[in-house]
């Protein structure tokens, strides 16, 4: 079984073993580093441990708070939302514990896991901003060589092939391949083909050096737009039938996306590390187009408006390069960062050309001819980011763990829109943070922390009187505290409390595009995770979650007091139970309860609370004496319908029930 570990962590963890002339292997029983410490599990080796067949979520995953590996996810937050906001608008994405700003993120040809880092969990990674952290596993190239295939169906009539393999080709040195191809038929009709590759080195010319570069491509071609729904007044849309497109066949999107980077670990001396990544991550979106029916009556009737934009194209340049110093002191460890991090994003985009196709029924058929588009000039913009910071982390077996991190940042954001003089907006703030866990007892770990960051506000929207001004970066803050507490040797119980805040943009008196008040999400938060017994496996958790708009667009009445798009509960359940009757085999049951979600900005409309029910199982065998795994998976078992938000007042219908399978082999 694969046991997730924070890189950073693992890294010190070894400097210090170093320091003490023991080998790797024995750092994590080293005076200074066997701290009771829950961000320090053992470290897996690195490369192929036990093939794709061995990935199953429920008995991977450490806490509730978010997880994936393979084609398996489950918990309470995702890459793109973590306690109501973004980790990747806050700069919270690391490759491997190094700070990464993605547009295409690590795919799965190159990435072993996913996992939110929060609270507890998050600590041990220095400088981070609110939110949470996305950390990606690199899926390293090991020195056997290996191959695993997946062919995956499903009832939609998806189907999809997945191949990675490991091919060592000296000593230190192994190359890792994977491909994936797949035709998807989706939820509103509307279907696609996608391909992406992946390719890595791994090269170890000495025990205190590794080198990582790596490639990858990814496409998705002839993915026509599905329909998003826009009421003309206060309401949800009708139900609509699932699996039927009523839109334009020629409206389809079509991208190639591309990420290249490198990653590299060397050790000079025995209390010394040095680390770095340097990362490109490419969007091309060649063909976009937005099927949008506005106007929608509780009826059926709705205006047609078809969306087509002009090639558009996005690149980050990002990386980091850190340097961290570990001391031992008796039962104390002592480390040190010097970190300097930065991105340069340019962005090209906008042009669009709007049809109005005029009034039309939901459910009716719509194939008018491809026309002639005749799109304007692009907006430009390109952001730099260059941050330079010093952290330090203190552990006392037995005892507890200090760090806090200190960095200067500097943010400069250039706008062009056709036509009209170039914008800039600049931002140089100290950032900080600080934490600190005690240890009461063997079984008790208690924490707390505050962290201040920086992230992007976008630009004043098309209605305002300032239209398309670049708004400064903002300034957001985060306190939480909570406990971990082992409720068994396997079985672990977190739960904390937490304060987020930052400002909040919207239309004032003026009509202008302004600083109003803030976004405040306070919650409680709980997971409970481990082998329950040593056949059942549970992660569960839950979220209460109090968000709330405060400041002049709340007593003007322009915002409700509740943000759009927040559920103020959400409870995830999953458990893997392995029956005594065959060897092999498990069963499986996820439960996933969001409540209602504000779906307009006045408040006025809310998306009802929802539970959705999956059911699986899996077989692991030998096939021709090749480990080989057979997955089976009902989505949505009580085929419950819903909406998912698209933005305030827009709306897209959820999934419904679909069965799934894929065979796995490692050879």
């Amino acid at each position: 079984m694969k046991v997730l570990y924070n890189l950073e962590i693992k890294a010190t963890a070894i400097a210090a073993a170093l320091l003490m002339g023991v080998g790797p292997a024995m750092a994590q029983t080293s005076p200074a580093s066997a701290l009771p410490s829950p961000s320090v599990p053992p470290a897996p080796p690195a490369g192929r441990e036990s093939g794709r067949t061995g990935e199953n979520a429920v008995t991977q995953a450490e806490d509730a708070f978010g997880f994936s590996v393979g084609r398996e996810s489950l918990g309470l937050y995702s890459a793109g939302n973590v306690r109501g906001f973004s980790p990747f608008a806050a700069g919270n994405v690391r490759i491997e514990g190094l700070y990464f700003d993605p547009f295409l993120p690590l795919i799965l040809r190159l990435r072993q896991s996913t996992s939110i880092r929060v609270g507890l969990s998050a600590q041990g990674y220095p400088f981070p901003s609110p939110t949470g952290i996305v950390d990606y596993a690199f899926r390293k190239p090991g020195d056997e060589a290996s191959l695993s295939t997946l062919v995956s169906a499903d009832s939609y009539g998806n189907v999809g092939l997945e191949a990675d393999a490991v091919v060592p080709i000296a000593p230190g040195l192994s190359l890792g391949l994977g491909a994936q191809g797949s035709r998807s038929d989706f939820y509103n009709g509307t279907t696609s083909w996608s391909h992406n590759q992946g390719i890595s080195l791994r090269w170890r010319p000495t025990d205190a050096i590794e080198i990582l570069p790596f490639w990858a491509r990814s496409q998705v071609y002839d993915d026509e737009a599905g329909p998003t729904y826009i009421p003309a007044g206060p309401y949800l849309p009708p139900k609509v039938q699932r699996r039927r497109f009523d839109g334009p066949r020629w409206s389809d999107y079509d991208s190639v996306a591309g990420l290249q980077g490198l990653l590299l670990s060397i050790a000079p001396a025995s209390n010394w590390l040095v680390r770095a990544g340097l990362f490109r991550s490419l969007y091309d979106d060649r063909s976009t187009f937005a099927n949008l029916l506005t106007d929608v009556t509780p009826e059926g009737a709705a205006n047609r408006l078809i969306i087509a934009d002009p090639r558009s194209r996005f690149v980050s340049v990002s990386g980091e390069l850190r340097v961290t110093r570990s001391v031992t002191e008796g039962p104390r460890l002592h480390v040190i960062h010097l970190s300097a991090r930065g991105r340069d994003r340019r962005q090209r985009y906008s042009g669009s050309a709007f049809i109005d196709y005029g009034a039309t029924r939901l459910g009716e058929r719509f194939e008018p001819a491809e026309p002639d588009f005749d799109f304007t000039d692009q907006t430009r913009d390109r952001v730099r980011q260059w941050t330079g910071g010093v952290a330090y982390e203190g552990r006392w077996r037995g005892v507890g763990e200090l760090s806090f991190g200190v960095s200067k940042t500097n943010y400069t954001k250039r706008f062009e829109l056709p036509g009209a003089a170039a914008l800039e907006t600049r931002s140089r703030p100290w950032l900080y943070n600080v934490t600190a866990a005690g240890f009461l007892g063997p079984r008790l770990t208690v924490y707390a922390d505050y962290a201040r960051g920086l992230e992007e506000s976008g630009v004043a929207p098309d209605n305002a009187a300032n239209r398309n001004q670049p708004l400064p970066a903002i300034l957001t803050s985060q306190v939480d505290a909570g406990f971990r507490y082992s409720l068994t040797n396997k079985v672990k119980l977190i739960a904390g409390v937490f304060d987020l805040r930052k400002p909040y943009y919207n239309l004032d008196a003026d009509n202008r595009f302004y600083l109003l008040g803030n976004i405040v999400s306070r919650g409680v938060e709980m997971s409970v995770a481990g082998a329950i017994t040593p056949r059942l496996n549970v992660v569960a958790g839950g979220v209460l979650l109090r968000p709330r708009v405060t400041g002049e667009g709340v007593g003007l009445g322009r915002v409700g007091e509740r943000p759009v798009g927040l559920a103020a509960r959400s409870f995830d359940f999953n458990a893997d139970w392995r029956p005594p009757i065959l060897d092999g085999l498990s069963v499986d049951i996820g439960v996933s309860h969001t409540g209602s979600i504000i779906a307009t900005r006045n408040n006025l409309v809310s998306i009802p609370s929802r539970t959705l029910v999956d059911l699986g199982a899996r077989y692991r065998f030998k096939l021709s004496g090749k480990d080989a795994t057979i997955r089976a998976q009902v989505n949505n078992v009580g085929n419950v319908y819903g909406f998912d938000l698209r933005g305030a007042g827009a709306y897209d219908i959820i999934a419904g029930r679909v069965a799934s399978a894929y065979l796995t082999v490692d050879f």
